[in-house]
């Protein structure tokens, strides 16, 4: 028998984890705040671009196991387990702006009357589910019945829904045996098909979600890093990093090296475990984090510049065809995309750039989309790869007779060069060899 759950706050990671929840067999309720959005849901229309979401929606919606409110009564008497799902967005210091969060805590918790639990899944700096407990205490009129306890998320965008049915572990933190063994209802099917749980308090559960994210950044950050070395010496980034992943230390994931890392997770969670670390006395922790940020800032910069040496160092007059604006593929997020910024730096520099994206929109300044790929190679003096969508991995360059030049800086790094070559391209990619001539 599932349980009564509620997930407050259906953007991105709410939407997902309302369908996950009903899909294991619990009843669901929704709730935004945001009508359009509501009525967008309960409509099977999913709010954002993800593989297999609005499909699941759809059928959860039609078992009668799901449904999207914005009527908070609809969800304070009817449910065991309340997810806190709304976002955490970067302050103007850097820090996590909580204030959503402590917006669903005054609405929901005066209005419970019985004992129930409430999840928190957004990414907040640590100590904050502590605070929040000692809130809802103070407003609930079950006072500590209603208990907190924190369950980050681990999803990737672009896999989001199969992060969500298969994880590959579940964390959170409790204060009681009470509230384990909630969750443990609430995740029964995973647990059930083998998902290790790390069970433990709220301070080190909301620390591991950012921890996980600074550690990924970090390895990123330093990959780059490593890659313009490895473009002053002739060195090949590639090698090194497959060399590197043979270490089980190591290991090879996120030692891509690339136009940096994006979207709205990273750099908001790594700038406000620097200004936590900060206010709680760890100095060099914030020191590495801020590091790691500067180099992914650097990174984009010169890729930036690489692409100004592959227009003959002058851009006015130029066209350039971008391949990709979404952080990365699978999803049409373009939220501090690297893409963007590359993209963003050449229109500012003097280019006519066009950009062509499987599913993102693309709404800035100076940047023209087009609705072809071959509307944005039309006469291009050079054509930069920096989004790796599969669709690009899949072109013929060979058939490609659009650009004026055939340049390709491959920011990426997963264009197969040999074939770019023997087609006759000239292909850059970052921290490998330069080409020693057209199509060599």
């Amino acid at each position: 028998m599932g349980l009564r759950i509620a997930v407050i706050g259906v953007s991105y990671l709410g939407a997902v984890h309302a369908v996950g929840l009903a899909t294991w067999g619990h009843q669901v309720i929704g709730l935004d705040i945001d009508q359009a959005k509501v009525d967008s849901l309960n409509k099977g229309r999913a709010p954002i671009a993800e593989p297999g979401l609005e499909l699941a929606l759809r059928r959860q919606l039609d078992s009668g196991r799901l449904r999207f409110t914005t009527d908070y009564a609809d969800i304070t008497d009817f449910a065991d387990v309340h997810f806190i799902a709304v976002g955490t967005p970067a302050a103007a210091d850097g820090s996590a702006d909580l204030s959503q969060v402590q917006a669903v805590v005054d609405r929901l918790a005066p209005a419970l009357r019985r004992s129930c639990l409430i999840v928190g899944k957004s990414t907040v700096p640590v100590g904050s589910a502590a605070e929040l407990q000692r809130r809802v205490t103070q407003l609930a009129p079950v006072g500590a019945m209603a208990e907190v306890a924190w369950n980050p998320e681990f999803l990737r965008e672009g896999q989001a829904l199969a992060d969500t049915l298969a994880p590959d572990r579940l964390v959170w933190g409790v204060a009681s045996e009470t509230a384990s063994a909630r969750l443990r209802q609430v995740y029964a099917r995973p647990i059930a098909d083998g998902v290790p749980v790390i069970e433990t308090d709220l301070a080190t559960a909301e620390i591991v979600k950012v921890a996980a994210n600074a550690f990924l950044a970090t390895k990123i950050s330093f990959i780059n890093a490593l890659s313009q070395l490895c473009q002053a010496t002739g060195a090949d980034v590639v090698k090194v990093a497959n060399a590197l992943g043979r270490d089980p230390r190591i290991g090879r994931a996120f030692l891509d090296a690339g136009p940096g890392f994006g979207g709205g997770c990273l750099p908001k969670d790594i700038a406000a475990l620097a200004k936590r670390a900060d206010q709680l006395g760890a100095p060099r922790l914030a020191e590495l984090v801020r590091s790691v940020q500067a180099i992914n800032q650097s990174q984009r910069d010169w890729i930036g510049q690489l692409a100004l040496v592959c227009l003959g160092g002058s851009a006015p007059g130029k066209k350039v065809a971008v391949l990709g604006a979404s952080f990365k593929p699978g999803t049409d997020d373009t939220r501090d995309s690297p893409a963007l910024a590359v993209a963003t730096s050449l229109a500012e520099s003097g280019a006519e750039v066009r950009v062509y994206d499987p599913a993102a929109r693309v709404d800035r300044s100076g940047l023209t989309q087009t609705d072809t790929l071959e509307q944005a190679l039309l006469d291009a003096d050079l054509v930069c790869h920096l989004t790796d969508w599969p669709v690009f991995a899949q072109l013929d360059p060979a058939r490609l007779t659009g650009p004026r030049n055939k340049i390709l800086l491959d920011a990426r790094l997963k264009l197969d060069r040999p074939t770019w070559e023997e087609a006759g391209w000239t292909v850059i990619q970052p921290g490998r060899p330069w080409p020693t001539g057209p199509g060599r």
